[in-house]
């Protein structure tokens, strides 16, 4: 059997204002031709479907467009909801979808009762874990202590591994569908995630609880990650933060042999507009002719110089019209060894306490003439006003 595991498809988000749909539609209809060309039998979502809890109709409609080319390019289908997701929402047609062979796992009791597809070499169980939110679970399983992500995970996997274990006799083959935040996966990935867990926590999965299957398809984290042979996140299928500009997008192709997994494939997916971060003075981005290729990439400016430039967002967009972050870390930061406010204006006239005021919110950039000059009748201004009272 051949199972392509993605996750994180995220429809309906945007990325710093822009919206993702047009993309996201074309990177989703690149998944019925890699069906086609691959030979896939079914394909895995790992969570986090729609962006938001009350998902848009056309959200909806792309969704359903998506599912249909994929069961008529050949395979099957198996998503869960994630935290991003309303379970109630995303699950509500799901008797109606499994007689189409789309499998929508969304309700934690199912846990334990496997989605079970056949190939050449028999069945094989797919195990789905929607999103476990533990204080919207334990009241199900009083008897149960379930505070945090690991137990969560911890008892679903129990529940699991009796299920393998009963089927054992017919050699079925296991995957696990989960969404969560696992051991080993990069922190750095999740920064575009709504948090579900607290990292370096207990609220971490450990990867010995996902012992006892032959595969584990992860969704949750945004970059692409190899925990171990048998458990892995495919990473979203867009970029949705500048920190994941250099992570590919895409989806590992599972070939499930007589024994559990027999190979495994990264298939790359297309990124419709690249991301970039441009680190320099604002001029040089401008101007440098390097720079060209990136003119309708995704651009987060960075700029270094002393004093942050006016009007920066509006001339960057002249060069760059898909520039949508910018930031100003100057290459040499400029202090003047005081410490408090105190300590500026001790002993200082009007005219010298309005220079370092401007000299220390423009990092060692003190006044033009014109400033120089606009502070001085200023401030005659004031002594004419305070004279004649």
């Amino acid at each position: 059997m051949r199972i392509l595991h993605t996750a994180d498809w995220h429809i309906g988000r945007t990325f710093h204002g822009h919206s993702t749909m047009t993309a996201l539609r074309q990177v989703l209809g690149a998944l019925p031709n890699l069906v086609r060309e691959r030979g896939i039998d079914v394909v895995i979502a790992a969570g986090d479907i729609f962006d938001s809890a009350a998902p848009s109709g056309e959200a909806f409609t792309l969704l359903q467009e998506t599912l249909t080319e994929i069961r008529d390019a050949g395979a099957q289908i198996v998503l869960i909801s994630g935290n991003h997701d309303s379970a109630a929402r995303l699950g509500f047609a799901t008797p109606f979808a499994r007689l189409g062979g789309v499998y929508i796992a969304t309700d934690a009791d199912t846990i334990g009762t496997p989605v079970t597809l056949h190939d050449e070499h028999g069945a094989v169980d797919f195990y789905c874990v929607p999103f476990l939110e533990p204080a919207l679970i334990r009241h199900r399983w009083p008897e149960e202590r379930l505070r945090n992500q690991a137990d969560a995970l911890g008892f679903a996997m129990h529940r699991i591994r009796e299920a393998v274990d009963a089927r054992a006799s017919e050699s079925a083959r296991s995957v696990v569908v989960a969404h969560t935040f696992a051991a080993g996966g990069e922190a750095a990935s999740a920064e575009s995630e709504r948090p579900i867990v607290n990292v370096g926590s207990v609220d971490v999965v450990p990867l010995s609880t996902f012992d006892g299957v032959d595969y584990v398809a992860l969704g949750h984290i945004h970059g692409r990650a190899r925990l171990a042979d048998h458990i892995r996140y495919p990473g979203a299928l867009l970029h949705y933060s500048f920190s994941e500009a250099d992570k590919p997008r895409g989806g590992w192709l599972v070939e499930l042999g007589a024994d559990g997994v027999s190979s495994t494939e990264w298939l790359d997916l297309p990124v419709p507009r690249p991301l970039v971060v441009l680190k320099g003075e604002l001029e040089e981005l401008l101007s440098a002719p390097a720079l060209e290729q990136h003119r309708e990439d995704w651009v987060s400016a960075v700029l270094t110089d002393s004093t942050r430039p006016m009007e920066a967002m509006r001339r960057l967009q002249a060069r760059f019209r898909w520039c949508a972050h910018l930031e100003h870390q100057p290459a040499t930061i400029v202090t003047d060894g005081l410490s408090s406010y105190a300590e500026r204006v001790q002993g200082k006239s009007d005219e010298q306490i309005l220079d370092a005021f401007l000299r220390h919110v423009r990092n060692g950039d003190g006044p033009n003439d014109a400033e120089a000059e606009l502070f001085e009748d200023l401030v005659s201004e004031h002594h004419g006003v305070a004279a004649s009272r």
